[in-house]
């Protein structure tokens, strides 16, 4: 299960609290004080919830819950807005504009926790309605679809299978027999040649993502470094 929270919050003592909280009641915390090094984040690793709060520098909370509600990679994240009294108003459009919950400054550690743990509960998927995501790759398997940069990409079944398997099995060398095993079930003669073509298609429809998929040389292909 997935238990890392991001916390945005420029406040130092404030995203302290709230990592504090959060890390005795067994989740993994990470925080950024600007929307920019959440984005960086979220290319690395998808959390299970996002604190967010809404006065920050550079760009406002509601901006960047914007941002996330319209990027399908990241739009089913939720997300609990973190506001001052005199902004709690903003609190309420950020509801309206798809947040899980708010919660008003100052809060007790234990009501933190309470609403965190209360949104997952709410918000969890089914383990198998999975959303894999590689750089701007995403591919959704409750829908078997596949989008680069939030546009769909049309693919065969073995290709949709093939890029499956790679971004599974990010940064290790899958050999043309393993491919070719996992996704046809058996290998024979032309394996090898039947591997190499769905690749160079695959690579060919996903257009600026088919940079991810590396040839090893006499090895096999991957996905990452």
């Amino acid at each position: 299960m997935n238990r890392l929270i991001y916390i945005v919050e420029d406040d130092t003592a404030i995203k302290e609290l709230e990592s504090y909280a959060l890390i005795n009641s067994e989740f993994s915390v990470e925080g950024f004080e600007r929307g920019k090094e959440l984005f960086d984040a979220l290319t690395m690793k998808i959390p299970a919830l996002i604190l967010l709060d809404i006065m920050l520098p550079d760009e406002d909370g509601i901006h960047i819950l914007k941002k996330i509600r319209s990027t399908m990679a990241y739009r089913d994240i939720p997300i609990i807005m973190v506001t001052a009294k005199t902004t709690e108003i903003d609190a309420v459009k950020g509801l309206d504009m798809g947040a899980d919950d708010y919660i008003t400054k100052p809060f007790g550690v234990m009501e933190l926790v309470s609403r965190v743990k209360a949104v997952l509960r709410r918000t969890q998927k089914a383990e198998h309605q999975q959303i894999l995501i590689y750089k701007n790759i995403v591919i959704d398997e409750a829908q078997h679809k596949v989008f680069v940069d939030d546009e769909e990409i049309e693919l065969t079944y073995k290709e949709y299978e093939v890029l499956k398997l790679l971004i599974i099995n990010k940064g290790i060398v899958l050999t043309r027999d393993k491919i070719m095993e996992s996704i046809w079930g058996y290998d024979f003669e032309q394996g090898n040649r039947t591997v190499d073509v769905h690749i160079q298609s695959l690579r060919k429809k996903v257009k600026s993502a088919g940079v991810h998929i590396k040839t090893i040389r006499n090895v096999g292909y991957k996905v990452g470094d």
